[in-house]
């Protein structure tokens, strides 16, 4: 992404935490979409949990379902909470879920280290959906910060 399109997507950022902070309720916007929908860290989220989707059923054709439940469970916290989180009234208890699934992206990442320690995944998966948590925890962490400016 160019310098441009990034400081337009860091503009339209801003103004969705302008929206969040004023504590607005959750409302639909448009016919059938969610506010949530805009942010930038649900929809990361929910592609990082589209490909830990991907290796629990994987792991469900080897029989492994207990690994699958929890890495689907733990894969669906990240957006849920995002999600879940975006209709609170209050800045303060947004701020609460977005810790939730910041955590649920340290869950995840234990998860696919394991996967990886029992050679269930390959470094280049392990290597691509760690870079990819670690991205996506930091821009929690960054809305988090802007949610209490």
């Amino acid at each position: 992404m160019g310098q441009r399109a990034e400081r337009i997507a860091h503009r339209a950022e801003r103004k969705a935490h302008r929206a969040w902070g004023m504590g607005q309720r959750g409302k639909i916007r448009g016919l059938g979409k969610f506010r949530f929908q805009d942010l930038e860290i649900w929809q990361m989220a929910i592609e990082i949990a589209d490909e830990l989707f991907d290796i629990a059923e994987d792991l469900d054709r080897k029989r492994l379902y207990r690994f699958a439940e929890q890495l689907r469970g733990a894969g669906m916290s990240m957006s849920n909470n995002i999600a879940e989180g975006s209709g609170s009234n209050s800045a303060n208890e947004f701020y609460q879920f977005l810790n939730i699934a910041r955590r649920s992206t340290f869950e995840n990442a234990n998860i696919l280290i394991l996967l990886k320690k029992r050679s269930l995944i390959t470094d280049n998966t392990l290597e691509k959906l760690l870079d990819k948590l670690d991205h996506l925890c930091r821009k929690i962490t960054n809305f988090q910060k802007s949610l209490r400016d």
